[in-house]
């Protein structure tokens, strides 16, 4: 059987309490799609009814059961043209509860449905968190999930259903209040190797205006077919194989997965007020947190020590100049990428000695890569040097299939508490794995301090949108609207500081930055390295500012609290049998 088959995503502005002419226009939408041979066709959130209803009692003379009247004409016209449609709608079900619905249409009926899992603001007026989490359809076309607009905020919802096995995950949607094709959406593509096929709503209702942007997100982050603004229907292609590869940058992210270091994702650290649950019997409480600056600096180290050392103490300076406390330095930064088993050095050592000399004398923290030697064993490390001479060490726990020819993979994670707020440590290829962002935040991370060296492509451009927004969300062209390492800060609502290797001979394009934790925050808390200057730097609150409940985003992570754990168990066992 052919694994290629022809999409489409409608996007289209319904009109509230017009709910026939709604469901009149999306069919006349979905028949041209399927007309031009589009096998799968794909609808706004609640494109029959429109979104911004005040409560229940409002919704209700709209809503429906399903099946209903409603499929019943979709399931016609996917019949007549053997296709499969996902449209948006509310339901409702025997006990009178009301739920934000997409439903999955085949040329047989009905194969499933969705129901909003994590709720955006509007949901709590009129529907309940849905109830049926995580789900795979399995088509002619292939293997099908579903998603609802906020749902794809939460990293877990897409890689539950990557690791179900899906091909393409059909996002529906009323996204608002950015530039589209959204980062979210095409960070969940690229993280789980996976096609997103996107529509969006667009227009203004009740003061609201949405978007648009409707896409085909390709495996590798590309979008492939985009329409910005207006009514209408985007056709694309997609190649099934292209997503059972399951690679991210080319290495086989599912199968390096580490499940026995994920239990943490089960729990629900933010339900609580955090200023009590990390106080809690006294053990391990939060410092009290400042405004600080922090810098990345990016270089190309070489197989010399001494050489790489030198321009740390250059990068380092140059970044005390601009107010940082805190630097960090690439991946290997101290060894070289080269002969990283050769230039391994121990920890403590010498390296680590002449860091702690440099922070010492520059009054700063600095975290560092470099081969770690240990006895016998080699790891690919970070340590994260303090003014007073202390070094903490994480050890690299996600290797890629280069690496694994010659370090050990660590066990365990990372975290230190300095006048900074408290710092993660991942390293390079680590945070390819959502998982691991993840439990940092459970812990209560302000910051994640990540060297790397990234080869490839995790960063495109904008070229603006006609969709006018209120001030100040940008509507105008972006050299770095999707910066995958941004979205790691914003969906963990912590800072990000991302310090890659800088050498595109080699295939490395730098693109270091610190990346704020709130990326719907405008203008953005961040500061992206530009070519040629090595440091970028940028100011940094940690603090709670509130003396009963923090008010500050990093200390409250309001995306982190809205998590479904009780629905993420599969993200902690063992490897799915697809892969």
């Amino acid at each position: 059987m052919s694994t290629i088959h022809k999409v489409a995503a409608v996007q289209f502005e319904p009109a509230m309490f017009e709910k026939e002419r709604n469901i009149a226009r999306l069919l006349e939408l979905c028949e041209q799609a399927a007309a031009a041979g589009a096998k799968l066709i794909v609808t706004p959130e609640m494109g029959t009814t429109g979104y911004c209803w005040f409560d229940r009692a409002e919704v209700a003379p709209f809503v429906e059961a399903i099946p209903g009247p409603t499929t019943g004409r979709f399931a016609s016209l996917a019949r007549k043209y053997d296709c499969y449609i996902v449209i948006g709608m509310p339901e409702v079900d025997a006990d009178n509860i009301y739920f934000n619905t997409a439903v999955l249409i085949g040329p047989d009926g009905i194969v499933g449905r969705h129901r909003k899992t994590h709720p955006y603001i509007s949901e709590p007026k009129w529907a309940a968190a849905g109830d049926l989490h995580n789900q795979v359809f399995e088509t002619p076309i292939g293997r099908i999930a579903l998603l609802i607009c906020m749902d794809i905020h939460f990293v877990e919802t897409a890689r539950l259903m990557a690791l179900g096995g899906a091909d393409v995950i059909c996002h529906i949607s009323n996204w608002l209040a950015e530039r589209t094709p959204a980062p979210y959406w095409i960070s969940r593509a690229f993280e789980n190797g996976c096609y997103v096929i996107e529509s969006n709503r667009w227009g203004l209702e009740r003061g609201v205006q949405f978007s648009g942007g409707s896409c085909v997100i390709a495996p590798d982050g590309q979008v492939i077919a985009v329409r910005d603004k207006g009514d209408g229907v985007l056709m694309s292609e997609i190649d099934l194989d292209a997503a059972r590869a399951r690679r991210v940058l080319g290495e086989a992210v599912f199968s390096q997965r580490r499940p026995e270091l994920y239990p943490e994702l089960l729990t629900d650290t933010f339900s609580w007020n955090p200023r009590d649950f990390f106080g809690l019997y006294g053990h391990e409480p939060w410092p009290a947190g400042k405004t600080s600056r922090v810098s990345v600096a990016e270089f190309a180290p070489v197989d010399d020590v001494d050489w790489n050392l030198e321009q740390i103490v250059v990068l380092a300076r140059k970044a005390r100049t601009e107010g940082a406390e805190l630097v960090v330095l690439p991946e290997l930064a101290a060894t070289g990428l080269g002969k990283p088993a050769a230039l391994a050095q121990p920890v403590p050592g010498p390296v680590t000695d002449r860091l702690a000399g440099l922070a010492k004398e520059l009054g700063l923290y600095l975290v560092c890569g470099l081969a770690e030697r240990a006895g016998d064993m080699l790891y690919n490390s970070a340590c994260l040097v303090a003014p007073d001479g202390g070094v903490s060490v994480y050890r690299k726990t996600h290797l890629t299939a280069e690496e694994r020819s010659w370090a050990t993979a660590g066990n365990g994670w990372c975290v230190v508490d300095t006048p900074v707020g408290r710092i993660g440590l991942l390293i390079g290829h680590d945070a390819s794995f959502p998982e691991a962002g993840r439990v940092l935040a459970l812990r209560g991370c302000d910051l994640i301090a990540c060297p790397a060296a990234i080869k490839g492509r995790f960063s495109s451009s904008h070229t603006g949108t006609e969709v006018e927004q209120p001030k100040p969300i940008p509507t105008g062209p972006d050299p770095h609207h999707w910066h995958h390492f941004r979205v790691r800060a914003g969906e963990n609502n912590l800072f990000f500081a991302f310090a890659n290797v800088v050498d595109p001979a080699r295939g490395y394009p730098g693109l270091s930055g610190v990346f704020g934790p709130d990326t719907f925050e405008f203008p953005r808390r961040e500061s992206i390295a530009a070519a040629g200057t090595g440091v970028a730097t940028a100011l940094v609150d940690t603090s709670n500012l509130d003396s009963v409940y923090p008010t500050n985003v990093v200390r409250r992570k309001d995306l982190v609290s809205m998590r479904m754990p009780h629905s993420y168990r599969g993200l902690i066992k063992a490897i799915a049998t697809n892969y």
